[in-house]
């Protein structure tokens, strides 16, 4: 059995981003970039599933810009077999993702394909449940519990009500939701293994995808700063305030 594992090279959550002086984008320059947490946990539900012998072979596959091959090496010492990278300058939107992603699954043909809810950056969300249409495959999405058998994978996931929990049918697609698993570090001596390892990289102009974008990216702009607070000496000062001024009791 066969796992596909998307992930995604973003700024590191430690880092507080900023806009470009011009305001056209986020500034990059200098900036620590990591593998995006929701992917992490999805790698490390596949490696897990590798581990319990249930799967035999987990490939990691990014798309974006060469230096993408950093946080694909992370995933070879994570534990991924392999990888693939799909080549493009552009910062591709979730469709044209998900069409790149699905060109990939009809050649790898793997049985589950395991990605994060979202990427931290654009926050969008979209990916997986794209992937599922172009596909027609099974999904579940926001994934806190999974558990994989030889024709099926239950999925148990967190709803308003409580917990619900699918069964799907494979091949199918799962995204995966933080509580799932707690990722693993990767070891020196497995990070030194990572550099012999096969990852290939394809130009995403080879796969004969339509990457044309459908939204334009007007403006990035930091969040308008909060006036400072009020300090007030008594709490009578501080009810009279709330009702007069800021209006929230009666």
């Amino acid at each position: 059995m066969k796992i596909l594992v998307p992930i995604k090279r973003v700024v590191d959550y430690n880092v507080k981003v900023r806009p470009l002086s011009d305001n056209s984008n986020v500034d990059l320059n200098n900036v620590k970039m990591a593998v995006n947490p929701f992917c992490e946990i999805a790698l490390e539900e596949a490696v897990r599933l590798k581990e319990a012998g249930k799967v035999s072979e987990v490939i990691a596959v990014s798309i974006g810009k060469s230096e993408s091959q950093e946080q694909l090496r992370t995933a070879l010492a994570l534990g991924a077999d392999r990888a693939t990278l799909v080549e493009t300058d552009t910062l591709l939107e979730p469709l044209s993702i998900a069409k790149v992603l699905k060109a990939i699954v009809e050649d790898e043909k793997p049985d589950l394909i395991i990605l994060g809810k979202q990427a931290i950056d654009g926050d969008n969300n979209q990916t997986g449940q794209m992937l599922g249409s172009l596909l027609d495959y099974p999904q579940a999405t926001n994934a806190s519990q999974l558990n994989l058998e030889s024709s099926t994978v239950q999925v148990t996931r967190e709803i308003d009500g409580g917990l619900q929990t699918l069964e799907l049918s494979i091949p199918a697609i799962v995204t995966t939701d933080l509580r799932l698993n707690e990722p693993r570090y990767a070891s020196l001596p497995n990070i030194m293994k990572a550099k012999k390892k096969e990852l290939n990289i394809i130009p995403v102009s080879d796969l004969g995808v339509d990457t044309n974008p459908r939204t334009e990216l007007l403006s990035v702009e930091l969040p308008p700063s909060r006036d400072a607070g009020i300090i007030v000496e008594t709490v009578d000062e501080l009810v009279d305030k709330l009702k007069n001024e800021a209006k929230v009791i009666q």
